[in-house]
C-alpha cells in the first residue's frame, strides 16, 4: 500500500512510542483488509457501478465544472460568514415554533437528547439520514439510558443488526453481498435464507413499520440547513427520514454547523450536485425541506422540533485557514469513491466517522492530530480526490497540510525527521547521489530502511546513474 512514512513500523523505541493506538490499529485492519480479496472484490463490484451511472447524472449539467465552482463558492460564503448565517437560521427557525439548541461537543449533545427523552418519557426513538449521530456515538448513550435506537434507512439498519457501524456515508453496506444480507436476516430475523434483495427489503419494510408508530421520538440529520428561511434540509431514497421527522411527536435534527447554505435558492444547484455524485441520480428520489413543528393549518408533523447545531471540533476547522476549505464538503462520497486506498482497504480499517480522503483530512481536527495523524499518509496522493471532489475540494493539498502540521506541531519521531534531513542533503548534492553502483544503494535501502519497505516491494536502483546514462546518450 502507498502510504508513507507516519505508518510504517519503526524498529526503534521512539518511532515505536509515537505511533499512536490509533495508528497501530489502523496499520493492522488496512494490512488484514488489503489481503482480502473477497472484500475488494465486492467493493470493486459496488464502486463500479457506481462509475457506470454518474458519468450519465453528469449530462444534466450544461457545464458540470462550473457548477461545481459555484457550488463552491456559495459554499465559500457560508462558510466565511457562518456565524451570520447561524444566528438568521436561529431567529428564522424559530419564528415557527422550533428551538435551536447549541452544543459544543457530542457530550452536550447526547446530553440535550437524553433530557428531551426524558421529558417525554421515550422508550423507543427511530433515526434516519444522521452520519452525525454516529459521530457522537448516540446510540450507545440511549441504550445506556434504557432507549430502544432504531435505524430505520436499510442500510444503517443492516449495519445496526450486524453489530458494525457504517462502512460508507452514502451506502453504509457496500461491502456486504445480497448473500451476506440474506445470511444476516436469517441469523437475527428468521427469513429463509434463500431470500432475494425485494423479500429481504419487504422484511426490513415489516419490522421497521411498527417501530415508527411505536416511536415516541424521531431523530434525522441534514444535507443543509438553509439561513434564509430558517429550515433544514434532507435528501434520501427510501423516505424513512421523512416517517422518522412526521410520526412521532418530538423531532429531533442534530446538524453539524458546516452544513450551512445561505437560501432556498441555492438548493437548486446542490440537490442536484449531491444526487449525481453521491449515487448518479439526477436527483434523488425524495427531497424534502422541514422548518418546524405541525403549524395549524397543517395536516401532518411533530408536536415539538428541535435541531442541535453541533460544534464538535469544527470551529477548530473554522479557524484554519488552510484547512477551513474542508467544511465545504456535503458528503456526497465521491471521493471514497475514487480513492484507490479506500477501495483496498475499506471503511472500516480508518477507525473513525467519515472515512476515506475527507475523513482523512478532517478527522486529524475533530478528534486531535496526534491520536489521527496517520490518515493522512493514508495516501497515494494521486489528486484523484480532488479532481472528482463535487464542491472543488483540493484535498489532496489538505491532506499535505495535514502531514506538514504533524512535523511543525513535533509529532513525529527524531529518527523520521533525521531520515528525511539526509535524503534532503544527499538529493540535493549530485556527488552524493553518485556514490555507490545500483546493487550497493539495493543492500544500504532494502537492508537498512526495513520500516520503510515493511508493506512495500524491495527498491531496485538502476545499475547507471542519471549522469552516467545522460553521457552515454549524449556523447557530444
Amino acid at each position: 500500500l502507498p502510504w508513507d512514512g507516519c505508518c510504517r513500523r519503526g524498529t526503534g523505541r521512539t518511532q515505536i512510542r509515537n505511533m499512536s493506538e490509533q495508528s497501530q490499529t489502523f496499520i493492522a485492519k488496512s494490512t488484514v483488509k488489503a489481503a482480502d480479496l473477497e472484500h475488494r472484490r465486492k467493493i470493486n463490484f459496488n464502486i463500479g457501478r457506481y462509475n457506470a451511472v454518474v458519468p450519465k447524472g453528469k449530462q444534466q449539467f450544461a457545464d458540470v465544472h462550473l457548477a461545481r465552482e459555484r457550488a463552491k463558492n456559495l459554499k465559500w460564503r457560508a462558510i466565511e460568514t457562518l456565524d451570520q448565517q447561524l444566528e438568521e437560521f436561529e431567529l428564522n427557525f424559530t419564528k415557527r415554533g422550533g428551538k435551536v439548541i447549541w452544543a459544543e461537543n457530542s457530550e452536550q449533545a447526547i446530553e440535550e437528547v437524553l433530557k428531551i427523552c426524558k421529558e417525554k418519557n421515550c422508550k423507543t426513538l427511530v433515526k434516519s439520514k444522521s452520519m452525525v449521530t454516529e459521530e457522537i456515538h448516540l446510540n450507545k448513550a440511549l441504550e445506556a439510558n434504557g432507549i430502544e435506537s432504531v435505524e430505520t434507512d436499510l442500510g444503517e439498519y443492516i449495519q445496526q443488526l450486524d453489530g458494525e457501524p457504517p462502512y460508507h456515508i452514502v451506502t453504509p453496506a457496500m461491502h456486504k453481498s445480497k448473500e451476506d444480507v440474506a445470511r444476516l436476516f436469517n441469523k437475527k430475523l428468521g427469513t429463509p435464507i434463500n431470500y432475494t434483495p425485494e423479500q429481504l427489503t419487504l422484511k426490513a419494510r415489516e419490522v421497521l413499520r411498527e417501530k415508527y408508530v411505536q416511536a415516541e421520538v424521531g431523530v434525522t440529520g441534514a444535507n443543509f440547513i438553509i439561513s434564509d428561511i430558517g429550515a433544514v434540509a434532507v435528501t434520501e431514497n427510501e423516505g424513512n427520514a421523512r416517517l422518522s421527522c412526521s410520526f412521532p411527536k418530538t423531532h429531533i435534527a442534530i446538524v453539524g454547523i458546516e452544513k450551512m447554505i445561505p437560501s432556498l435558492t441555492d438548493l437548486g444547484l446542490f440537490w442536484p450536485l449531491l444526487a449525481t455524485y453521491g449515487t448518479g441520480q439526477k436527483i434523488t428520489v425524495y427531497n424534502t425541506l422541514i422548518a418546524g413543528p405541525r403549524q395549524e393549518n397543517e395536516a401532518d408533523g411533530p408536536d415539538e422540533m428541535y435541531v442541535i447545531l453541533l460544534d464538535n471540533g469544527r470551529t477548530n476547522i473554522l479557524q484554519n485557514p488552510k484547512q477551513r476549505e474542508s467544511l465545504y464538503c456535503i458528503r456526497c462520497g465521491a471521493c471514497l469513491n475514487a480513492c484507490p486506498i479506500y477501495k483496498n482497504i475499506g471503511g472500516h480499517a480508518y477507525g473513525t466517522t467519515y472515512s476515506g480522503p475527507i475523513g482523512s483530512v478532517i478527522t486529524p481536527h475533530l478528534q486531535g492530530l496526534e491520536e489521527f495523524k496517520h490518515l493522512s499518509y493514508a495516501s497515494s496522493l494521486c489528486g484523484n480526490c480532488t479532481e472528482v471532489c463535487s464542491v472543488k475540494i483540493n484535498l489532496h493539498e489538505l491532506l499535505l497540510e495535514n502531514r506538514s502540521e504533524a512535523v511543525e506541531s513535533g509529532l513525529v519521531p527524531f529518527s523520521e525527521k533525521m531520515a528525511w534531513k539526509l535524503w534532503r542533503i544527499a538529493s540535493l548534492k549530485r556527488g552524493l547521489m553518485n556514490l555507490g553502483n545500483g546493487n550497493i544503494k539495493n543492500k544500504v535501502v532494502n537492508g537498512m530502511f526495513k520500516g520503510w519497505k515493511e508493506r512495500r516491494s524491495d527498491l531496485q536502483f538502476s545499475q547507471k546513474t542519471f549522469n552516467q546514462l545522460w553521457k552515454e546518450r549524449y556523447k557530444n
